[in-house]
């Protein structure tokens, strides 16, 4: 997604965290964000690195949209899941290239969600929505602040509505979290967002 193709609109991209219980409930997200999302859709779900991953294909089956495992150097398109591979921390500039990166685990993590919502938040700033579901730890709370202060929208999925509270009460006690939402009602919330204003 180079700059010259942004979507427009007031928002630019979405980026959704998840561990414990998170297959499930990005599965449920996905399935009702609809096939002609305007804008990429950027994910992080911590997984097994010492097994085979098919979580692209898994989600696949249960969207309308491209779901696929990020791939270093290639840009987000508007409509398309990436999702960040095992053991792999994914990053993106401001112009879309996706990164990927082997550095060091973040909160015993890698990939990480708050490395990855920081960078959500320096490229895009206010054009950022990010989403902390079910999981548990705090991975997610630290970017879900970064992405608060620069102007974005922080949506946390319920803590009494998550398999696991952990994620979405720490991202809750940082104070970032814009929206606190049962699932079932955070597609349409974001769908809501992205298409406001649209021509």
């Amino acid at each position: 997604m180079t700059a010259a193709h942004q979507p427009p609109g007031p928002y630019a991209i979405v980026a959704v965290a998840s561990s414990a219980g998170g297959i499930q409930a990005l599965i449920a997200l996905l399935a009702e964000l609809g096939p002609d999302l305007p804008v990429p859709v950027l994910a992080v779900q911590h997984l097994d690195p010492r097994h085979r991953t098919v979580i692209a294909d898994v989600l696949a089956r249960r969207t309308e949209l491209p779901v696929k495992l990020a791939v270093d150097g290639e840009y987000a398109r508007p409509g398309t899941v990436h999702i960040a591979p095992p053991a792999r921390h994914l990053l993106v500039r401001s112009d879309g290239l996706l990164t990927l990166t082997d550095t060091e685990l973040v909160h015993f993590v890698r990939p990480s969600a708050d490395l990855l919502f920081e960078s959500v938040a320096s490229a895009y700033g206010p054009r950022s929505i990010v989403c902390v579901l079910t999981g548990t730890g705090v991975d997610g709370a630290k970017g879900a602040q970064a992405v608060g202060s620069h102007g974005g929208t922080v949506i946390v999925q319920d803590p009494e509505d998550a398999e696991h509270p952990g994620m979405p009460q720490a991202a809750i006690d940082t104070g970032a979290a814009d929206f606190v939402l049962p699932l079932e009602e955070i597609a349409a919330f974001i769908r809501g967002l992205v298409e406001a204003k649209r021509q």
